[in-house]
């Protein structure tokens, strides 16, 4: 699930099962603590949430402010609540971006309110998933790099090792 924590709202969104695709979610108007994390807590039940990706609001120089701090926070006191992994991920500029291409594609003022912010989620989120496939197939590259200096065949099974036979 990404979350794109802000001072008044809670976007979020999630990714297919493949964790390929991230899609907006929901919006949540932020009230307190305890109802914000109970409205996170059935989406989480409901949807079967595997870990959170939550955006870090860094500045531009990569240094934390204050709504780094709050973010951080706010994950502190949601882990004892929910007991899932937790990936920060560097949000700047998400909210830019896709206010962008909002603006591109003619949405009104009132639906770019509506959705700017589960859209970032959505962002923030598609932004971890790339990075963790790039990082699953540069593994899988260095592993037939290894393979193939070792002298070893993919295309050919070794002896013996056949399970159909």
């Amino acid at each position: 699930m990404g979350v794109d924590l802000g001072t008044k709202t809670i976007g979020l969104a999630l990714s297919d099962v493949e964790k390929r695709i991230a899609t907006p979610l929901e919006t949540i108007k932020r009230v307190k603590f305890t109802p914000d994390v109970g409205r996170i807590k059935e989406l989480v039940a409901q949807y079967d949430v595997g870990g959170f990706v939550f955006g870090l609001p860094l500045n531009m120089d990569g240094s934390e402010g204050p709504r780094s701090q709050a973010t951080r926070a706010f994950v502190r006191n949601l882990k004892p609540l929910i007991a899932l992994p937790v990936l920060f991920w560097d949000e700047r500029l998400s909210t830019v971006a896709v206010t962008r291409t909002l603006l591109d594609a003619d949405a009104s003022r009132a639906k770019r309110a509506d959705a700017v912010d589960k859209m970032a989620a959505a962002y923030i989120l598609q932004g971890a998933l790339d990075r963790y496939e790039r990082i699953a197939a540069d593994a899988e590259a260095a592993e037939d790099e290894a393979q193939f200096r070792a002298g070893v065949d993919l295309d050919t099974p070794p002896e013996g090792g056949a399970l159909d036979e």
